[in-house]
């Protein structure tokens, strides 16, 4: 089995070097810059482990490894500067599995990689992750592998670019997302000025799945933040 591994750093020299020595070790390697940006690669892929650098601009490695741990128990190695104990507990607290001070020795990073690996796989975690491509807040519910949406378990029909902004904010429900994050999360694409096509977006979404869009109980908007999907308790149909 080929398995794809996420290196997220916001130096793109680190990243690209990290891949080189993974696809040696005859792994597969995918890039990212930003936490956030490492959340929707994860969101859209399959990917079976993570090495995240902690200091980052925008989400760092700390938040997105929260974030990503709601979701899944993929493998995440933190890599960072720091070497202080504290850093290495903060980073083990919010979900990480081991943790790496930069400058690294790249053999010592590979044996790191393949164990966790090996404890991964011998824990099942494969059929974990496929399992958790259902997201629910309340009677919201999306099979992100069937591309499907109900709401107290009537479908509802969305276009792709509404389906990908409903899907992108159930998956990290409770957080709060400016424009130009969803933005650039769904259209995978430099914002420029996305207020209005986000807004006419949701504005559409809203009426599909809300009972009274003017008093939506599932997307709310943050003013002067952005928007956020609720964390409800899923609502069990009988």
């Amino acid at each position: 089995m080929l398995y794809r591994i996420l290196v997220c750093d916001d130096d793109p020299a680190i990243a690209r070097a990290i891949g080189i020595y993974l696809r040696a070790a005859g792994y597969e390697a995918v890039e990212a810059h930003d936490g956030l940006e490492a959340l929707d690669i994860c969101a859209k892929q399959t990917i079976h482990l993570v090495i995240m650098d902690i200091m980052m601009p925008g989400m760092d490695g700390m938040r997105a490894t929260e974030v990503l741990r709601e979701t899944q128990n993929i493998p995440v190695i933190m890599l960072s500067a720091k070497s202080e104990d504290v850093d290495k507990i903060d980073g083990l607290t919010v979900g990480a599995d081991d943790y790496v001070t930069k400058p690294f020795n790249p053999a010592e990073l590979m044996a790191r990689v393949r164990s966790q690996l090996r404890r991964y796989t011998a824990l099942g975690g494969m059929m974990v992750q496929e399992q958790s491509r259902v997201y629910r807040t309340g009677g919201l519910v999306i099979d992100d592998a069937a591309k499907s949406v109900t709401v107290d378990g009537e479908p509802v029909s969305l276009t792709p670019r509404e389906y990908g902004i409903l899907a992108f904010l159930t998956k990290h429900a409770g957080q709060v997302f400016s424009i130009s994050q969803i933005y650039e999360a769904v259209w995978n694409e430099t914002a420029y000025s996305p207020e209005n096509t986000v807004a006419v977006h949701i504005r559409r979404i809203r009426e599909k799945i809300e009972i009274n869009p003017k008093e939506p109980k599932y997307l709310k908007v943050v003013w002067g933040i952005g928007y956020k999907m609720e964390k409800l308790h899923p609502k069990l149909l009988g």
